[in-house]
């Protein structure tokens, strides 16, 4: 008999990959979809190897509470993934922050109610590290140890941001009150190969400088492949000792940093050679890899990450080469 875990958001695209990799390692996967009649959030999932066998689809909702409750039944793991993410939102509140934080509180009350789960893997985010008032220059090294600071967040409206941060207090508090054992992921802005048809907030950050933007943006993220991501996961969810949160990030790069690697990768493709802003450039610094390699991660370059995002979008015909 093989393990049965939950992974909840399975359409998306970390999520699409954890399925796809948990199938491979021959676990049952009770997956959950907003809606398990649509094919545009569950045909790639369905098509996965060892899907008929091995994979079962559920309907659930972040907002209701107990609509885990049947994914989450016999479950040994779970990972919560599930969570909106988008930088444009008319109503935070509702757009971002409820479905985040009742969302996880909702899945982690299923757990609570089901013996069977040993672990759960919350996938939040390295936003939840490195956004507050210490300064970041190229020689800081930040790590798991850093909280992201939700009022320096909320003034400057970064409301993705502020509904990973309380997403992630929330279920710390939870699962302390209630004696769940959690590992958390806090991953940086992820790309790679798309198993899903539709496209992902990370993706179009892509897509937007190979597809006629004029000009890039002043900002500087965090980057890293998603099997890597997707791996981390795993072994947090395999490995007896892991514990806290683990960093998951390759590189932190300017996005005239990425234009430099697309240019060197496609030297064919019209970017764009000026910034949005005449403002000094966002600083890059570093993120520790030391916990997530004791997991036994190894990084794949952001260049190889770029190829893949970059040839993935061109055979999902997401622009015209």
């Amino acid at each position: 008999m093989s393990k049965t875990v939950c992974v909840t958001g399975a359409s998306g695209f970390i999520a699409s990959w954890l399925v796809k990799l948990l199938l491979q390692r021959g676990y049952t996967v009770k997956a959950s979809v907003r809606d398990p009649d649509d094919p545009k959030k569950t045909a790639h999932l369905l098509a996965l190897e060892g899907a008929k066998e091995r994979l079962q689809l559920f309907k659930a909702n972040l907002q209701e509470e107990g609509s885990f409750d049947a994914a989450v039944a016999g479950c040994e793991g779970v990972f919560h993934t599930a969570s909106p993410f988008t930088n444009t939102v008319d109503d935070p509140q509702a757009e971002l922050i409820d479905p985040a934080v009742k969302g996880t509180l909702n899945v982690l009350g299923s757990c609570a109610k089901t013996p069977s789960v040993k672990r759960v893997v919350l996938t939040s985010s390295a936003a939840t590290v490195a956004y507050n008032y210490k300064p970041k220059t190229p020689d800081v090294v930040v790590d798991e140890s850093w909280f992201a600071d939700l009022e320096f967040c909320k003034r400057r409206k970064m409301w993705y941001v502020v509904s990973k941060i309380l997403a992630e207090d929330a279920a710390w508090k939870f699962v302390r009150e209630k004696g769940i054992d959690m590992v958390t992921i806090n991953p940086s802005m992820v790309i790679g190969p798309l198993l899903q048809p539709t496209l992902n907030t990370s993706a179009s950050a892509i897509l937007k400088l190979i597809n006629g933007a004029q000009t890039y943006p002043n900002v500087s993220y965090g980057w890293v492949n998603v099997k890597n991501v997707v791996n981390a996961h795993i072994l947090a969810y395999e490995t007896p000792s892991a514990n806290g949160r683990y960093c998951v990030v390759e590189r932190i790069v300017h996005h005239s940093g990425l234009v430099d690697i697309l240019r060197k990768l496609y030297p064919s493709l019209q970017l764009p050679d000026k910034c949005a802003d005449d403002k000094p450039f966002v600083s890059t610094y570093q993120i520790s890899k030391d916990k997530a390699k004791s997991l036994g991660i190894s990084f794949i370059p952001i260049e190889d990450s770029i190829m893949e995002i970059v040839e993935s979008l061109k055979e999902k015909k997401f622009f015209a080469v």
